[in-house]
């Protein structure tokens, strides 16, 4: 069986996406959960990757013995060619090549947002952190969703969930933690992410843990 090496689900917003990848594609794993900010936290992921960094799949049952691949979007991508009756990508190959961009610059952008925003599952912080880049950053991801639902017709961004809802989810989480003011058909498509039977098990989840940063604790909403 896969198993996928993780960080705290309150923080670890590129551990989410395989996760959540790998349980609305129905496809079983274990989970290894590593607490982040900790000083065992290193000595652990080292013995699954030497990145040093989460998220890791490590698959025992690969072609040539098992293997290990870390990067949030290498793994996406290695699932995708290993579960190819999961369609995980888009089926056409314009529609895949579309979703492939917006995964990419997901992965590679939005530098802004996500250092002002970090995700944060269990707070609330409405305001927080906006600035005039922040609003670069939200008007570029309701430019490209909006365009994706429109030719889609929905409800997730290419018709059915796919690797590119799984990238966004952490900004999903985020719009949610930070109160982004939103189109109504944006933050209509936010809300479906949010009722995904896996984001909401992830959510609940991220609200049990109990090891967060300090600067944290007067916002952290309880359970």
């Amino acid at each position: 069986m896969l198993t996928l090496v993780i960080g705290n689900k309150n923080y670890s917003s590129w551990s989410l996406r395989p996760w959540l990848l790998l349980t609305e594609a129905g496809i079983p794993f274990e989970e290894i959960r590593l607490s982040l900010f900790t000083a065992a936290f290193d000595e652990q992921i080292g013995r699954h990757s030497p990145a040093g960094r989460v998220p890791v799949l490590v698959d025992p049952e690969a072609d040539e013995g098992e293997l290990k691949v870390w990067d949030s979007l290498a793994i996406a991508e290695y699932l995708a060619e290993r579960f190819p009756d999961r369609c995980l990508w888009p089926e056409s190959r314009a529609a895949r090549a579309h979703a492939r961009s917006l995964c990419a610059e997901m992965h590679s952008g939005f530098g802004t947002l996500r250092q002002a925003w970090p995700m944060n599952v269990a707070a609330r912080l409405p305001g927080m952190g906006w600035s005039v880049g922040v609003q670069r950053d939200v008007d570029r991801l309701v430019q490209m969703w909006g365009a994706c639902l429109e030719r889609s017709g929905g409800p997730m961004l290419f018709g059915r969930f796919s690797i590119a809802d799984a990238f966004f989810a952490p900004v999903v989480s985020r719009f949610a933690t930070y109160d982004a003011d939103l189109p109504p058909s944006i933050a209509a498509y936010r809300d479906r992410i949010l009722a995904l039977d896996g984001m909401r098990a992830w959510s609940a989840s991220a609200r049990e843990e109990r090891e967060f940063l300090v600067d944290d604790e007067p916002y952290r909403r309880q359970p």
